[in-house]
């Protein structure tokens, strides 16, 4: 079978992988003229980590991460209410991975490169068309120069997001993305570790909550960098569909200028970042169905999550796996 993926994203590189290791022919095709290590931190669930793994990939992710120890709830105060052990230390098959978001995605890109070939993963071309009939699909990729590439193959994997060219096709009254009430602020900043050094942490309450991990080793002084968390409750976002603006801390910091507590300076953390990016939490609801004829959705295409909890990521890698599954079936 010869699949071609729109999307070389975390969901849509583990199915390029997936697809490629039960047999079949696969292309990718990203819209970004150059795929970089961007974001901040990220968490893979075991359930996902178990999938990489399977994918002879494991080893490389935990030795440039954290594998989590433990996850801690504390209050507003720094006072400590539950904490739980993570990943192996809780009886599962796979660590719970914590690593920077460019870190997973280049792990995944070097090996679909390896893999299926350097010619197979093709930047700058975005999906901007589909036909198909019995026999095959047949994507319409542009690049930004307005070039077009037209590959055909036995499925198409849309995993180009939740702005996805193939959900609006099949879903073209949809409307934008369902604002929660509640924005992130998302950063990283090298500190001294705290508690374990490899412990996750969740502090507050619903409508004001401080969550940090750290996602590598120490380095030579000592330092280890931290992925923050700060999210609070904002009745209105009307910039919800933006997703990599720089944040102001005016806009968050006053909340959590008291949030000193012994074990973790809060608002030191906030300030040394070098960056903040604000992200308002959206999702749309569910469809019907993802597929139709030779297409797929995957991942956010098909069911966008909150960017908590480790949901978007580890779901798509989920999706990966079965619908390389299914084929096999």
């Amino acid at each position: 079978m010869r699949a071609v993926v729109a999307g070389a994203g975390i969901g849509g590189l583990t199915t390029a992988l997936a697809l490629h290791a039960a047999g079949h022919e696969v292309e990718v095709f990203e819209a970004a003229r150059e795929i970089l290590p961007l974001g901040v931190g990220i968490n893979l669930l075991p359930h996902a980590a178990k999938i990489l793994a399977d994918l002879g990939l494991l080893d490389d992710l935990v030795a440039r991460g954290v594998a989590t120890r433990e996850l801690v709830y504390f209050n507003r105060l720094g006072q400590r209410i539950w904490a739980e052990p993570r990943g192996v230390l809780a009886g599962h098959a796979a660590p719970q991975i914590s690593l920077p978001r460019g870190v997973l995605q280049s792990v995944l890109l070097e090996a679909a490169i390896a893999r299926l070939g350097a010619d197979r993963v093709v930047c700058n071309r975005r999906l901007a068309g589909l036909s198909q009939d019995e026999r095959q699909v047949t994507g319409r990729f542009v690049s930004a120069e307005g070039e077009t590439s037209r590959p055909s193959a036995d499925i198409l994997v849309a995993a180009d997001g939740i702005h996805s060219f193939a959900r609006a096709a099949f879903y073209p009254d949809e409307g934008p993305p369902t604002y929660s009430g509640r924005i992130l602020w998302r950063a990283t900043t090298w500190a001294a570790p705290f508690l374990t050094g490899a412990s996750m942490i969740m502090a507050g309450h619903q409508d004001q909550k401080f969550v940090a991990y750290p996602i590598g080793a120490p380095r030579a002084d000592g330092l280890q960098q931290i992925n923050w968390i700060a999210e609070l409750r904002i009745a209105q976002s009307l910039r919800r569909e933006d997703w990599n603006r720089r944040g102001a801390l005016e806009d968050f910091l006053p909340r959590f200028q008291d949030w000193r507590f012994d074990w973790l300076d809060v608002p030191g953390l906030i300030e040394g970042a070098n960056a903040v990016y604000e992200y308002p939490m959206v999702d749309r609801d569910p469809l019907s169905r993802w597929s139709h004829g030779r297409v797929t959705l995957l991942g956010d295409a098909a069911h966008p999550m909150y960017p908590i909890g480790s949901n978007g990521a580890s779901q798509a890698i989920i999706d990966a796996r079965a619908l390389a599954q299914a084929f096999g079936a």
